[in-house]
C-alpha cells in the first residue's frame, strides 16, 4: 500500500511539473503555486502534530522567521537562494532553541506554549528596526511566475520525498509514532523522546521557514500580520485535521479541499473575514466528531488496529485414543 502511494505521489509530481506548459492563466498559475506552497505547509505541521501526537500552534513562527530573514538578507546584497537557505538554517536553530523547554511539556501546554512563541516573534518583528515594524519589509520584484511555481514546487516536492523516507521507510517514523502511541513506554525501550522530539520540531521548522523565504520573494513584500499571523498555523492545523494526521498524503488532501474552498470564499464572500475564521474552527470540530482518520482514512475504511480473531479451541480427543 505504502509503494503503491509513493508510485501515485511521484505520477502526481511528474503531472505537476507540466502544469506552467499548460497553463497560460498567470492568475491560475499563481493559485497552483499558492495550493502548493499550502501542501508543503501542512505536510511539515503534520511531522509534530501527526506523527509525534505534539500541537504546534507557532508553526507561522518559522514560516515568518524565513520571510523576514530572506527579506533582511537580500536587503544586504545576498542572492536568492543562499538568503532562503540561510532562513531555512536560522529556523532550524530557533526550533532548537525553542523546543528544549517547549517540548518537555505535553498536550494544551506545549500547544499553549507554542502559540505564546508566535505571539512573541510577531511582537518582535513589530518593534524592531530590523524587521521594519509594523511597515515591513519590501523585496526587489522579480516578476516570472513560472520561475516561483517551479521553486514552490521544487521545495515541497523534496520535503515530501525526504519525509516519505524518514517516517515512512526509516525507523525514525516508528520511534516518532511510538512517541504519540505512549511516550513513558517508549522511553522504557531506551528511545530519547526529547531528542528525538527535538529532531522532528527541526524538520519541521526548517521546510516552513524555506516556503516563508520563498513567499516572501513572491509576494515582494512581507510585514508582521502576513507572516507571522495565526492564520498560517490555523490553515495547516485544519488541513491535516481534515486530511487525516499521522499520514503524509493527508494533509496534500486536506491541503487541496480546503484551499479550493479558501479560493472560491475569498472571490464571492471576501467582505465576510470573520465567517471564514468561524467555519475554520466548525471544520476542526466537524472533522474530529464525524472523521477521526480524516478524509483519505475514511476513503480508505482505515478504522484503526482491530483485535485478532480468537483461534477456535482445538477438539478434545476421546478418551482411550492416542492423539496424532
Amino acid at each position: 500500500m505504502r509503494d503503491r502511494r509513493l508510485v501515485g505521489s511521484l505520477a502526481v509530481f511528474a503531472a505537476l511539473l507540466l502544469v506552467p506548459a499548460a497553463v497560460h492563466d498567470t492568475f491560475l498559475l499563481r493559485v497552483c503555486t499558492e495550493a502548493i506552497m499550502w501542501i508543503g505547509l501542512a505536510v511539515a505541521f503534520d511531522v509534530l502534530a501527526g506523527y509525534t501526537g505534539y500541537l504546534n500552534f507557532g508553526h507561522s513562527a518559522f514560516f515568518g522567521i524565513g520571510g523576514y530573514a530572506t527579506a533582511i538578507l537580500m536587503a544586504r546584497g545576498w542572492g536568492f537562494a543562499p538568503a532562503a537557505a540561510a532562513g531555512g538554517v536560522v529556523a532550524g536553530v530557533g526550533a532548537i532553541v525553542a523546543g528544549l523547554p517547549t517540548l518537555r511539556l505535553r498536550g494544551a501546554y506545549f500547544a499553549i506554549a507554542t502559540w505564546a512563541l508566535a505571539r512573541g516573534v510577531q511582537q518582535l518583528a513589530l518593534m524592531m528596526t530590523l524587521t521594519g515594524g509594523p511597515d515591513g519589509i519590501r523585496l526587489p520584484p522579480f516578476l516570472q511566475p513560472r520561475f516561483f511555481y517551479y521553486v514552490m514546487l521544487g521545495v515541497v516536492g523534496a520535503t515530501f520525498f525526504l519525509l516519505w523516507f524518514l517516517l515512512e521507510r526509516a525507523p525514525f517514523g516508528l520511534k516518532l509514532k511510538a512517541i504519540r502511541e505512549d511516550e513513558q513506554g517508549a522511553k522504557a525501550l531506551g528511545l530519547d523522546p526529547t531528542r528525538l522530539k527535538i529532531q522532528a520540531f527541526v524538520l519541521s521548522a526548517i521546510p516552513t521557514a524555506v516556503l516563508g523565504g520563498v513567499f516572501a520573494y513572491w509576494v515582494t513584500f512581507i510585514d508582521p500580520a502576513s507572516a507571522l499571523g495565526d492564520l498560517v498555523s490555523d490553515q495547516a492545523l485544519v488541513m491535516v485535521v481534515f486530511g487525516g494526521m499521522g499520514t503524509l498524503i493527508g494533509p496534500v488532501v486536506g491541503a487541496v479541499l480546503i484551499f479550493a474552498f479558501k479560493t472560491v470564499f475569498w472571490a464571492y464572500l471576501s467582505e465576510y473575514e470573520v465567517l471564514y475564521v468561524i467555519i475554520l474552527g466548525a471544520a476542526i470540530a466537524a472533522s474530529v466528531v464525524f472523521l477521526p482518520d480524516g478524509v483519505l482514512g475514511q476513503l480508505l475504511h482505515r478504522r484503526g488496529p482491530t483485535r485478532p480473531a480468537t483461534p477456535a479451541p482445538r477438539p478434545v480427543p476421546a478418551a482411550g485414543k492416542a492423539e496424532g
